[in-house]
């Protein structure tokens, strides 16, 4: 190789290693945000999922037609006796 060769090739890796230099904080940074976003969706669909596994205490406390039914049939064995 030449001197002229030598230096070319000095030059072009100083100038790929100043852009890697560069961009890798960029490179980081992406990295980084997408592990945060990932950690936070699957906190999301943890506290979904226990949204649906307590489902019983979301319901209204309304009785049933059977709870009405049989406190009427009791009401009334009390009045008769």
């Amino acid at each position: 190789m030449t001197g002229n060769q030598i230096e070319g090739l000095v030059g072009m890796l100083a100038t790929l290693g100043l852009l890697v230099l560069m961009i890798l904080p960029s490179v980081i940074g992406i990295v980084r945000e997408r592990r945060i976003d990932r950690r936070i969706r699957e906190a999301q669909e943890e506290r979904g999922r226990g949204k649906e596994t307590q489902k019983s205490s979301d319901r209204s406390t309304v009785p049933s037609t059977a709870t009405w039914y049989a406190e009427g049939r009791r009401s009334k064995k009390l009045v008769n006796s």
